[in-house]
């Protein structure tokens, strides 16, 4: 079966507004920068993202947050782009902040089809509220439930038209869980290969979890901060730089 679409532009007309997405990577390494791109120029709307972050100010998943494209955001980390905080602040968008252990967590569960799990993390404090608790072995826990999506949108290195990915270093993060935890999955590749090509013991996320691959293209590959010392070794100093 080939399942190579065309363009990331094919891919993001398969996404109706009101969707919820899983969109993979840490930071910006290992994001799909080309489906997002897509999806801002389709201009779908009220998505709901579970990611682990919420891009920066004008990248990655930032662009859809400057267009008012995203309803509600299930992150573990947003603090670099200021368009986020000013948007949760006013309430503009909702948000469900969640511990990073616990929604890695949600995501492997909701892959693996199991009902939810408990964890400590959390008990006794906000996260915590409205949820069963439970005490196991003297200990109190926080009954989460899994999280999945309509689309997980992933970014992978190598990947072959039946669907099989490789990933590269820091960007084998949240992709390859999101890939197991939507109804439709749909990966990005840097390198888009025959079928045969990937030696299968290197294969991380099999085709069978995936509905969808495209080749990707212009990658930038930034990073959101990079300190470097520059002054002798009296002091460090912070700039914007790209990611080899």
């Amino acid at each position: 079966m080939n399942k190579v679409l065309k363009s990331a532009d094919e891919a993001a007309a398969l996404i109706p507004d009101g969707a919820t997405i899983m969109v993979g990577g840490f930071g910006l390494c290992g994001i799909p920068e080309n489906l997002i791109a897509a999806l801002h120029r389709r201009g779908v709307r009220g998505l709901t993202v579970i990611s682990n972050n919420a891009g920066v100010d004008a990248f990655g998943l930032g662009i859809l947050l400057e267009t008012r494209q995203v309803r509600k955001m299930i992150s573990t980390y947003v603090g670099e782009n200021q368009e986020f905080e000013r948007q949760f602040l006013s309430g503009e968008m909702e948000v469900e902040l969640v511990p990073q252990g616990t929604f890695a967590e949600r995501i492997r569960a909701g892959g693996a089809g199991i009902g939810g799990f408990f964890t400590p993390t959390g008990y006794g404090t906000v996260v915590a509220e409205g949820k069963e608790t439970r005490v196991i072995d003297g200990r109190p826990y926080v009954f989460e439930a899994p999280l999945r999506a309509d689309f997980a949108l992933v970014k992978a290195y190598r990947g072959d038209p039946l669907g099989n990915l490789v990933y590269r270093k820091t960007a084998r993060n949240f992709n390859p869980m999101m890939a197991t935890a939507a109804r439709v999955t749909i990966a990005e590749v840097e390198r888009l290969v025959d079928a045969g090509a990937i030696d299968p013991e290197a294969i991380v996320t099999p085709g069978i979890f995936v509905d969808y691959v495209l080749q990707g293209a212009s990658y930038e590959k930034r990073v959101e901060r990079r300190t470097i010392r520059s002054d002798g070794g009296r002091g460090w100093s912070e700039q914007a730089w790209w990611r080899e």
